[in-house]
């Protein structure tokens, strides 16, 4: 018996044909949990733009993940070729939002699994991905953080402007302060009272202070 005749009864007729039924039982599944983890993705983002084409991709990285370990699982010599074919692949995307990785191995688990014949626990472990992720990612805190940037003549000024807001805001954290001849710059964290912003009209009106700016932003907070 040559090493041909070993490979062949080894491993070339170890194939196990995919009845149609589970194709496509595959496929609309897999189909279901990408539109499932693209509506969480939806609902969770807390960026400034909403990218629609990501959101396509977890739908279409799911199906693929299905389709190509349903492929493996029933030809030995397939498995070994694909392991190949997809060691030179490289994704260059720059990934801006750590949670994006999250929804990106969700996807690739979840076609693993389900094309493994774990239905209940992809479907089970989805929904569970899914609620865990609303809650926390949506959990907000009772007072938002706003960002006030103030623009003062000197010193005097600066004081008089931080104790203004101090007095008007639940808390103050100066973030990071800038001084030219004849200007400072403040970039000041507060959280407010009530979500009023009206105090910073009169802030603006604080002789020595040309200009006073608050924006909220949703950056990750320790506190």
């Amino acid at each position: 018996m040559t090493f041909n005749d070993i490979f062949k009864s080894s491993f070339l007729e170890n194939v196990s044909s995919i009845s149609v039924l589970d194709m496509l039982l595959t496929i609309v599944l897999s189909f279901c949990i990408g539109i499932f983890i693209f509506l969480v993705y939806k609902k969770t983002y807390r960026g400034v733009m909403y990218s629609s084409g990501f959101g396509t991709t977890l739908i279409a990285l799911t199906m693929i993940t299905a389709i190509i370990i349903l492929a493996v699982s029933s030809n030995v010599v397939l498995s070994l070729g694909m392991v190949g074919a997809l060691s030179i692949v490289r994704f260059r995307a720059a990934i801006k939002d750590p949670l994006d990785i999250c929804f990106l191995f969700w996807s690739i688990g979840a076609g693993i699994i389900l094309a493994a014949g774990m239905i209940p626990l992809a479907v089970l472990g989805s929904v569970c991905i899914g609620l865990v992720l609303l809650i926390f990612v949506n959990h907000t805190s009772p007072t938002r953080p706003y960002m006030v940037v103030l623009n003062c003549a000197d010193h005097d000024v600066e004081e008089k402007a931080m104790n203004f807001i101090a007095q008007n805001v639940v808390r103050n954290v100066l973030k990071s302060k800038s001084a030219v001849k004849g200007a400072i710059e403040l970039n000041i964290e507060v959280r407010l009272r009530n979500d009023n912003t009206d105090f910073i009209n009169v802030l603006a009106e604080i002789p020595g202070v040309s200009s006073a700016i608050i924006v909220s932003y949703n950056g990750d907070y320790m506190g």
